[in-house]
């Protein structure tokens, strides 16, 4: 183990090992397929032998998993076993049901053809009950499994003798895993683990990542003085073949705005056409099925297609994967379901349908084509809009030089902390000082105070100093020792019911009624749509239209788990949102692509359609450096706007899009709208902006001033609902609100009614509460991105590039597409304009009189 400030690193090649250490079984294994031990797999092996926890990264299709699991094989294949061959010997721990259930299939049949007596079996929330009850009674020598399965094992009274000879902890994708409240679980766990079988490593498996030193910290116990992290060995294996990566080119026209990308559907289907078995990857489940539809309606060669996404049943995504591995399908259309670890050789080809928003996890995807070290990797980048053809070129260029942009480094969250108390507790009455130090091992937790233990512990016992008077809150009691118990069997069963971190947006059933029947209040019966977001469905005022299937429909209420519509007409109805299209374009990729705009050297490489938009926007308006922010301003159609274009992410954009109207409001200028996308930030008022501008009644450095995250964001979340979101995904991680109870499962709006009654009681009578703080931490980097905001207002400032124009510029005009979908309150809030797109085209593409613009410019 090693020593080093915090955040260093170092890598180094594995070295040869001096003499032969596989088992003759396993040797002649390896023999029999033609196939020598890389140094890698051997570099483990030394590593087991001399009890070392270890990062091994290597490049797709390097042999990863086989290289953790072969210190497992070689000691279980020997005759020495502890305790006559009893307790689970590896744990292998996956972010993902079907990496486990791949891995299983691929562990199980190398196992059979060597020889060795080894059990293996999978545990997931797919594993039916009776065989989980089984593998705690009777476990194999080898399980994977899921973090949240950990987490539950460890939850009861007999995990001290389950994991009594755990020898081997393997952690997949352990680059996916860390980065997140599943990881700062997952950390806690393993610290429990290390106090059950102290004599127990840890290996982790990942992709290339930015600074590996955050994952070597990760896989060891955190006992040094505060100026130092404790490192495991670090195993790198360099070379493997760059990948080959084309962006698609089209006849038709690039679209302006969306990102289904069915314009390109018939070349995406002709590449199908043309290759052994191809992943399409999208970022979200709505994309997935638009894009499953699409290609079967012009699947006039009848392939066999597939889609497999989160949402869909068990049964379905293991037929799919089934199909895959069968060799059954030309293509599979996915989420990240499958852009982990799975390894399937016949897939010659991925798509990337829209940007990839970021460049580590586009290199993961493309990776699971040619699934072998010595191949390249193969995929199309398949643009959505004319940005995310500037996107993809980022990802391309980022790709063939190997660049990662994956940040891990974290703290752990409080609410994930409460919720492993809690868990800890159920397994056996836990003494707080020893649990804090455990706790403190833990990479994610190793700067935690003792203050902010003691708040957790008392949040668990008592719910806080505003809710202790209500008795269900009150989760543990301490015992004459001092140690704290569960108050009850029944906290115990609440737990295991609703363990992990996943908090699934709720989804409500779509039924047509008739407008007759609508009004009338019997609104019962009538024709399932489908599924919209609860969250989505619980912002709708009575009478809102928004589209769903291809139908304008009017809200007309919601009972229980379903929402009530009727059939109608409106010019400017609302799109549904779906969490999953809210992927961030990460801060490399959105350098890359401001560099992009900053050099006409980069264009001609472009598609000429996106060359002739930016020489376009040269000539009638600016294209801003690498360190300026563009702010444009120009009337349209009796209203003023202001495009900024940050380049920061949707989260970000919106986040900023509301501060930035209240401060335009309390201007005098009337805001009456905004609307956000990945790389830009449009906004119109009833006041000249351009005029206030010119004659100093406002200042667009005061405007953007770092000073808006602290009194107006403040002001903004106190009247927002959005800050209440936040703080409902934090009560059920912590427990506070448990979503499933025996036999049932509380709907979206019964949990929204009993976090929002809390969130306002805490807010009034205890402001410093846990939650309130666990809550703050989430929206600063997740629903708002709060942090991003902070990053990008301090880098632009003395860096605002203004340009007064007297009409809509090329570069505004996709994000200008987008109105309509966000609207805020101000005076005059029903005022939101919409003018048809090809209008607006004519008028951002078109030449004035004299083929110049009539513009200003400034810099602030």
């Amino acid at each position: 183990m090693l020593t080093t400030p915090k955040k260093a690193g170092r890598k180094r090649q594995p070295p040869a090992p001096k003499k032969p250490v596989l088992r003759p079984e396993i040797a002649a294994w390896f023999s029999r397929r033609g196939w020598q031990p890389r140094a890698h797999q051997l570099a483990l092996l030394d590593s087991a032998r001399q009890r070392q926890s270890t990062l091994l990264i290597a490049p797709t299709g390097a042999g990863k998993t086989l290289a953790g699991f072969l210190p497992s094989l070689v000691a279980l294949g020997g005759e020495k076993r502890p305790r006559s061959g009893a307790g689970l010997f590896t744990l292998y721990i996956s972010p993902l049901k079907a990496l486990a259930t791949d891995v299983e299939r691929n562990l199980i049949e190398p196992i059979a053809e060597m020889g060795l007596n080894i059990r293996t079996e999978t545990r997931t929330g797919d594993t039916s009950a009776a065989r989980r009850q089984r593998q705690r009674v009777k476990p194999p020598q080898i399980m994977l499994t899921t973090p949240e399965q950990v987490a539950l094992l460890l939850s009861h009274p007999d995990a001290p003798h389950l994991f009594a000879d755990l020898d081997t902890v393997i952690l997949d994708e352990l680059h996916a895993l860390a980065p997140s409240k599943r990881g700062d679980l997952l950390a806690l766990d393993l610290a429990r683990l290390r106090t059950l079988a102290p004599n127990m490593r840890t290996v982790g498996l990942s992709a290339t990542v930015a600074r590996p030193s955050e994952l070597r910290g990760y896989l060891v116990p955190q006992t040094a003085p505060d100026s130092m992290t404790l490192l495991s060995e670090l195993v790198t294996v360099e070379g493997g073949a760059k990948p080959e990566i084309s962006i698609l080119e089209v006849e038709d026209e690039i679209p302006w705005s969306g990102h289904t990308a069915r314009y390109a559907m018939q070349e995406v289907y002709d590449a199908i056409r043309a290759h052994k078995l191809t992943l399409v990857f999208v970022n979200a489940r709505l994309q997935a099925e638009v894009a499953f539809q699409e290609l079967w309606r012009i699947n006039d060669d009848n392939l066999p297609i597939g889609l497999h996404h989160g949402s869909l049943e068990a049964p379905q995504r293991r037929k799919v994967e089934a199909a895959m591995a069968a060799g059954k399908l030309r293509a599979v259309v996915a989420t990240s379901t499958l852009d982990l670890g799975i390894d399937w050789g016949d897939v010659d080809l991925v798509i990337h349908l829209g940007a990839p928003k970021g460049a580590s996890r586009f290199l993961q995807r493309i990776g699971r084509s040619n699934h072998r070290m010595d191949e390249p990797s193969r995929g199309l980048l398949v643009p959505g809009n004319r940005f995310e053809v500037l996107e993809c070129r980022a990802a391309q260029q980022a790709a063939e030089e190997g660049a990662q942009d994956a940040i891990l480094s974290r703290s752990g969250t409080l609410d994930v902390l409460a919720q492993h108390v809690l868990g800890m507790a159920c397994e056996a009455p836990f003494d707080p000082d020893v649990l804090f130090n455990e706790v403190r091992s833990a990479l994610p937790y190793a700067d935690l105070t003792r203050q902010q233990f003691d708040r957790a512990v008392e949040f668990v016992s008592t719910g806080g100093y505003a809710l202790k008077s209500y008795e269900r809150f009150a989760k543990l009691r301490r015992e004459p020792d001092g140690k704290l118990r569960v108050s009850n069997p029944r906290v115990a069963q609440q737990y295991r019911l609703n363990v992990g971190t996943i908090v699934d947006s709720p989804m409500l059933k779509v039924r047509l009624v008739s407008a007759r029947r609508a009004k009338s209040r019997t609104a019962i019966g009538g024709r399932v749509l489908g599924e919209v977001d609860e969250y989505f469905a619980e912002q709708l005022p009575p009478g809102a239209t928004f589209v769903f299937a291809g139908e304008v429909l009017r809200f007309e209420g919601m009972r229980d788990t379903e929402v009530f519509v009727s059939r109608a007409s409106s010019e400017d109805p609302m799109v549904p949102s779906y969490g999953g299209n809210k992927f961030p374009l990460s801060t490399h990729l959105a350098a890359r692509v401001r560099a992009m705009l900053a050099n006409p050297k980069d264009w001609p490489s472009l598609p000429p359609a996106v060359g002739q938009w930016l020489t376009l926007q040269s000539e009638r308006s600016v294209l801003p450096a690498t360190d300026e922010v563009l702010i444009e301003t120009f009337p349209r159609s009796g209203r003023h706007f202001l495009v900024a274009y940050p380049f920061e992410g949707r989260l970000a954009h919106q986040t900023l899009g509301m501060l930035l109207t209240r401060r335009l409001d309390r201007a005098g200028l009337h805001p009456l709208g905004f609307v956000a996308n990945d790389y830009a930030l449009g906004l119109w008022t009833q006041g000249d902006l351009s005029a206030h501008i010119a004659d100093g009644r406002l200042s667009l450095a005061d405007l953007f001033d770092e000073d808006m995250l602290g009194d107006d964001l403040d002001a903004w979340l106190a009247e927002s609902n959005l800050m209440k979101r936040t703080f409902r995904l934090a009560a059920v991680i912590a427990g506070l609100i448990e979503r499933r109870h025996p036999g049932k499962v509380k709907s979206g709006r019964q949990v929204t009614m009993s976090t929002d009654l809390i969130y306002d009681v805490l807010r009034r009578h205890d402001p410093g509460h846990l939650l309130l703080e666990a809550a703050w931490a989430d929206a600063a980097t997740g629903l708002l991105d709060i942090r991003r905001l902070g990053d990008f207002l301090a880098r632009i400032k003395n860096r605002i590039r203004h340009q007064s124009l007297s009409r809509v510029s090329p570069l505004c005009f996709p994000v200008l597409l987008e109105i309509g979908r966000e609207a805020v309150a101000g005076h005059a809030r029903d005022a939101l304009l919409r003018e048809a797109a090809e209008a607006l085209a004519e008028e951002a593409m078109g030449t004035s009189e004299n083929g110049h613009s009539e513009a200003g410019t400034h810099r602030t």
